[in-house]
């Protein structure tokens, strides 16, 4: 429950009390801003509390995106605010500090009349007849506590002070939809063409029935994963029918996975669990319908592991790119090399000029393959197609969008210097995992001052991840020159990430030690020849990409990386790659041991990664965090 406080006396015939219900509040009036500090007191620690003013005229969207977003401590609009149990001190601390000035105040002595000791609110809320609650979220802002001020658009909100600024509210008000702005701000503002043209104009109005009903996110997030394993089974039946409803149920998974999204904005009902559930459960779904495909395949004969691990590794190190880029940047200030701060480089100048072309923005989001497009295509291809078809689409269009992104992003970081923060720096070092072998090699080299020179360290890790593959791939499968080239690769690795990460290619390292570790497994699987080692290899990467992921939005909630018990019981990237390579060298005379070590190897790192992921999210109080931003 949330108590809301009317800081004045009722307006009659107002529905201002009944909206407030509406929205789950407990509506009391304050008299006074002395009331209104004893009613905040007697609001029960753990619940929202809320000011409103009782003149207020608008939308009730308005009020549900100030006074009910989860996310954010304290909201406002005009003639409202906010305050969850957390920013509870910092909104009593403003309210006495108004109260105290509003006392002091030469023209407020003139409206206490009726009431000893105290300041008036009702018609005369302040001297000037201004808003309690707009004044004090003016006092937050004064002492630099952050107040979360959602756009409006064409919804209004207003605390009109006279009769005609009241009717001309009321008429604005009259004159928008405040549903159908509600359901348009349902759908989220950047995304690619195939969801905003194909997918959202009816997956809101699905949204919408869903929280008519009383669904939560959470539930359609989870009806979205059951839908694509039952895809995935689908295509594991390796038949024609199979595979047609495959890609249609693939299709229908993808539109649910909108509607959480869509029907979260649309009832503010953002969580923990559900952004923990909304970020995993995609990768889950589609890498469980590649699993389906590669079964469905090998009903029919052909052998297609070594593709659907190809495609995974590839789709992985493309978010992680993302992920690096990202971090490496959110908080970075463009400098020349003398230091001076700079407004803008040539790559953003020419994506700016291209934006403003419009058919340009959609071919750009259309090229990078967001999940939209990528799994309309797989959906398609499965009907009517082979497995093997759809993976070397996969592997050619998601080829050619890492390409994309990572050579613009490149120029950019070359064109831009940026300086980073040491919070993108340990980001990065975070994002590398690097185990117990690469914290030796770190701090030997570092006592050594033996490190590599600045801007050198990505081309370290890449030289590093590139011999291990490289003797992974020429050298005779349980070769003891594959071990050493692992050694090797953990010593380069440790060496990349000794000095703190700021480089203007640094955030190059953590994809480039995703893309070494995992490509290892896919060429040491393949190259052994053994019935059932690639899709051993398969759930072994698939088990330490959820890690990664569960890293990343760790991060990005602001909770840090998992802890370091956790790294260092996974062994770290390097130390994955040192067992692997040992069990291919041990077992090389025995291949048909090696796929049932990797079996082993990838149950062990899920079941450890998976048991402390559901601990840390489910008891966590890590920020609801939402991706708004460009489809994955």
């Amino acid at each position: 429950m949330s108590t809301a406080i009317l800081t004045g006396l009722p307006v009659p015939g107002s529905s201002l009390a009944h909206d407030l219900r509406s929205l789950g509040f407990d509506v009391r009036t304050a008299t006074s801003t002395a009331e209104t500090v004893s009613l905040i007191a007697e609001v029960p620690p753990a619940e929202r509390v809320a000011l409103v003013d009782p003149r207020f005229v608008g939308h009730l969207h308005a009020l549900r995106l100030a006074l009910t977003d989860p996310r954010f401590p304290l909201a406002a609009v005009t003639g409202a605010l906010t305050a969850q149990p957390e920013a509870r001190t910092a909104l009593v601390r403003a309210t006495g500090a108004v109260e105290r000035s509003a006392a002091l105040s030469p023209a407020a002595a003139d409206h206490t009349a009726g009431t000893a000791g105290t300041t008036q609110l009702s018609s005369a809320v302040l001297a000037d007849g201004g808003s309690l609650a707009d004044r004090v979220a003016a006092a937050l802002d004064a002492e630099g506590t952050p107040v979360q001020r959602p756009e409006l658009g064409s919804l209004v909100a207003a605390v009109p002070l006279d009769t005609a600024s009241h009717q001309e509210a009321a008429a604005a008000t009259a004159a928008v939809d405040d549903e159908a702005v509600r359901l348009r701000s349902a759908v989220k503002a950047r995304d690619g063409f195939f969801t905003t043209y194909c997918v959202s104009p009816y997956s809101r109005y699905l949204a919408r029935w869903c929280a008519r009903r009383g669904l939560t996110p959470n539930q359609v997030t989870t009806a979205s994963l059951v839908t694509a394993l039952i895809a995935a089974t689908c295509a594991a039946t390796g038949t024609r029918g199979g595979y047609v409803a495959a890609g249609v149920l693939l299709l229908f998974s993808f539109v649910l996975d909108c509607t959480d999204g869509q029907l979260a904005r649309y009832s503010l009902q953002y969580s923990t669990m559900g952004a923990w559930l909304d970020a995993t459960f995609d990768r889950a779904k589609e890498y469980a319908y590649y699993a389906g495909l590669a079964l469905g395949a090998a009903r029919n004969g052909d052998d297609v592991w070594a593709l659907a691990l190809g495609a995974m590794i590839l789709q992985t190190c493309r978010h992680v790119v993302d992920f690096s880029f990202n971090e490496a940047n959110a908080d970075a200030t463009a400098a020349t090399s003398t230091g001076k701060a700079v407004v803008g480089t040539p790559t953003a100048a020419l994506s700016s000029k291209l934006d403003s072309v419009g058919w340009t923005v959609w071919v750009r989001r259309m090229i990078v393959l967001p999940i939209g497009e990528r799994w309309a295509m797989i959906a398609v291809l499965t009907a009517l197609t082979t497995p093997r078809v759809v993976f070397y689409a996969l592997l050619v269009g998601c080829g050619f969008a890492a390409c994309y992104t990572s050579a613009g992003r490149i120029l950019r970081s070359v064109t831009r210097k940026a300086v980073r923060t040491e919070r993108a720096a340990q980001a990065l070092a975070d994002l590398a995992d690097s185990g117990p072998v690469a914290e030796t090699v770190t701090r030997l080299l570092a006592r050594l001052k033996a490190y590599p020179p600045f801007g050198l360290r990505p081309f370290v890790a890449f030289a590093g991840g590139a011999l291990l593959v490289a003797a992974a791939c020429f050298e005779p499968f349980g070769s003891s020159w594959v071990v050493l080239a692992a050694a090797l690769y953990a010593v380069l690795a440790g060496a990349a990430v000794t000095q703190p990460l700021t480089g203007a290619l640094d955030w190059l390292v953590p994809p480039v030690l995703r893309a070494a570790e995992y490509s290892t497994v896919l060429v040491l699987a393949a190259r052994s020849e053994v019935n059932g080692a690639l899709p051993a290899a398969f759930g072994l990467v698939a088990a330490v990409a959820y890690h990664h992921y569960d890293t990343v939005y760790r991060i990005r909630g602001g909770t840090g990386a998992p802890p370091r018990w956790l790294v260092r019981t996974t062994g770290g990237h390097e130390g994955r790659t040192l067992v692997v390579t040992a069990l291919a060298a041990v077992l090389g005379t025995r291949g048909t041991d090696f796929p049932v070590a990797l079996t082993v190897l990838a149950t062990v790192v899920a079941l450890v990664v998976l048991l402390e992921s559901i601990r840390f999210w489910v008891s966590a109080g890590a920020p609801a965090v939402h991706d708004e931003g460009e489809p994955a």
